[in-house]
């Protein structure tokens, strides 16, 4: 099997490219004993290094990000074979200003409107990632037929 190694800067911007057009990830939080994963919509702000999310006050991942901070992020394009491990630091606030920003259609499906008051900002500082991008269409079709191929590429990336 080979692999192609890609540079930091390609690996960076596979990172966040991956990021926003995957969008929903599976968040994964510690709670002192187990490691809790759900479903959730990324927005992502490379200009920032931010990811951001927006949650309810209610959710049970508060308390748990509140004593443990580090979080990780599971993105997976399964057609494409394009996955993404991710690990950073999390916090929440009630910066209105910023839910306002991020606010879109698909958010009435939860919230009333964007100044509603359970709405609360969740936001990741990324530290470390993995991504493996998957080989092409052309590539798998090689690898299936035996005929050997390359079969995709991986990179880890310490301090984005």
């Amino acid at each position: 099997m080979a692999h192609k190694t890609m540079t930091r800067e390609e690996a960076v911007d596979a990172i966040w490219k991956l990021v926003g057009s995957i969008g929903c990830c599976m968040f994964v939080t510690w709670d002192g004993e187990r490691q809790r994963a759900r479903p959730l919509i990324a927005r992502p702000s490379r200009e920032e290094n931010r990811i951001h999310f927006l949650i309810d006050v209610d959710d049970r991942k508060d308390d748990q990000i509140e004593k443990f901070p580090t979080v990780s992020l599971a993105f997976a394009d399964g057609q494409n074979h394009d996955y993404l491990a991710l690990t950073g630091q999390a916090a929440i606030t009630d910066d209105r200003q910023k839910i306002a920003e991020l606010w879109t259609g698909v958010d009435t499906a939860y919230w009333d409107g964007a100044d509603d008051p359970s709405i609360r900002l969740l936001t990741v500082t990324p530290e470390d990632a993995e991504v493996w991008l998957g080989p092409d269409r052309i590539t798998a079709g090689a690898a299936l037929s035996g005929t050997g191929a390359d079969l995709g590429e991986s990179v880890k990336v310490d301090h984005l």
